[in-house]
């Protein structure tokens, strides 16, 4: 761990060229006042981030990283955590939506309670599109069905985390806009302490956001993927029975009334058991995996 910093803000940054020249240069001054390091990741930008960005090289607490290609969202986020030496990373929008003094508040809040994980709660701001809204409660909703979730803003851009525990779990994330909310699951899921702080959100500076409906798609499948992960009886087993149920209700009153069973009754019970058994192999499947995660960080 690197001894002079303590924490690091992790930026990443696609086609931002604009707002990095507003958000940087107070940024910049602020983090060397207080020893925090920050750290951009340049995902592949097609524009004039890069000279941006090397113009404003110099001070030794600013790292810049990379990319040739555009990775997304999670893998410029991914690139951060693991070029981060510090005990504690944050991840902060470029396009200036999120303040600076947020980030000392989510700091001292993580520290106080010695949390893993400290979400910056967006509740209470309203969306800047209908549709975005209506993806986000899709997401959340899905969420706290399938999963005990004690966080409202799982999908916060905005987050605290312990670096070691970051760097251990972003194998399981995904590239895409969907890193936010799959990276806070799987913290909440292997029982570490995830709280949640209020924050400012602003308008974005410049520029237009690529979230909207399709990125919802892609967020609702990852949380699908962990849960399987994690606990798939949690998806096979409701399909099982439900699956039953319906059978049940279509096939008892054929039988009742001496029609006996029918094909389709056959094959539902089929199905039904089909899910169970699914249900217990993904449960073994999963149990392996996780011993994996837990001995290869050990």
């Amino acid at each position: 761990m690197n001894e002079k910093f303590e924490l690091s803000i992790i930026i990443p940054s696609y086609n931002e060229e604009e707002n990095l020249k507003i958000v940087l240069p107070p940024l910049i001054d602020y983090c060397g006042k207080k020893e925090w390091q920050i750290i951009v990741v340049n995902d592949g930008s097609s524009d004039n981030s890069k000279a941006v960005l090397q113009d404003l090289q110099g001070p030794e607490h600013f790292k810049i990283v990379q990319h040739k290609l555009n990775r997304g969202y999670g893998g410029a986020i991914k690139s951060g955590i693991m070029a981060c030496g510090t005990e504690y990373c944050i991840t902060v929008d470029a396009d200036g939506q999120h303040q600076v003094e947020d980030v000392g508040k989510l700091f001292e809040c993580m520290k106080a309670n010695d949390a893993d994980m400290v979400v910056g709660s967006r509740r209470g701001h309203k969306s800047t599109s209908v549709m975005r809204g209506i993806g986000k409660w899709i997401i959340r909703r899905l969420a706290k069905i399938l999963m005990t979730v004690p966080i409202y803003d799982i999908n916060s851009g905005m987050k605290i985390y312990r670096t070691k525990l970051a760097q251990k779990y972003i194998h399981l994330t995904p590239d895409t806009m969907a890193f936010s909310d799959t990276i806070t699951l799987v913290f909440i899921n292997n029982r570490h302490l995830v709280l949640e702080e209020p924050i400012t959100v602003s308008d974005r500076l410049q520029g237009k956001s690529t979230i909207g409906m399709q990125t919802a798609f892609q967020t609702v499948m990852e949380i699908i993927n962990i849960i399987i992960l994690f606990n798939p009886l949690k998806i096979f087993l409701p399909i099982s029975f439900t699956t039953l149920l319906i059978t049940l209700g279509w096939g008892i009153p054929l039988l009742i009334q001496g029609r006996g069973i029918s094909t389709g009754t056959l094959l539902g019970i089929i199905a039904a058991l089909l899910f169970f058994f699914l249900g217990l192999i993904a449960e073994q499947l999963s149990l392996i995996r996780r011993n994996q995660v837990k001995n290869n960080n050990k």
